[in-house]
């Protein structure tokens, strides 16, 4: 659902979900014509000394809808399948700060995922957040093209160089 900008009397909210049903949740609520928002990032799964990189929210439990509180019937949502419940301030849902979604917006990609800035340059420091490298510390030394750097990993009480895709670091600046 295409998400557009705000009307007059709109503000995003925070919806929290079940444990991983995000995604059937926000499916749900677009069926129920609300526009809904779940930030995603890849990330790395290890398991059975196997590695797999899958779509992950980036808020684990959470994402974000759209709706005029005096306008919507927003109680709907609380019972929505694969949602616990609105952030609730009261007896009213707590609106997100303005610029928060808009920001995360801002960041995300054609395939849905959230891309951070701003670009890596030689020599920065780094944090491998996807792949099988995947929470380890390296030393930026090459960029490879436009999607493709060069690290210095520190594994096994040195440094191996090893080239991997710029979404899979994150500058630690």
């Amino acid at each position: 659902m295409e998400l557009g900008p705000l009307r007059p009397g709109e503000r995003w909210y925070a919806v929290r979900t079940l444990p991983w049903r995000e995604a059937r949740a926000r499916a749900q609520l677009e069926n129920q014509n609300f526009r809904a928002f779940l930030p995603q990032n890849l990330k790395t799964v290890r398991h059975a000394r196997r590695f797999s990189t899958a779509r992950a929210a980036f808020f684990p439990q959470y994402l974000f809808t759209i709706f005029d509180v005096t306008r919507d019937q927003w109680r709907s949502i609380n019972g929505t399948i694969g949602v616990s419940g609105l952030v609730m301030q009261g007896e009213l849902p707590h609106p997100v700060p303005h610029g928060v979604v808009e920001t995360l917006l801002d960041m995300t990609d054609a395939e849905g995922l959230l891309q951070f800035g701003p670009q890596l340059r030689v020599g920065d420091r780094v944090r491998v957040v996807a792949g099988p490298f995947a929470e380890q510390f390296a030393l930026c030394t090459r960029l490879n093209g436009a999607d493709r750097v060069r690290i210095l990993l520190d594994i096994m009480g040195g440094q191996v160089p090893v080239e991997v895709r710029c979404d899979q670091l994150i500058a630690m600046r």
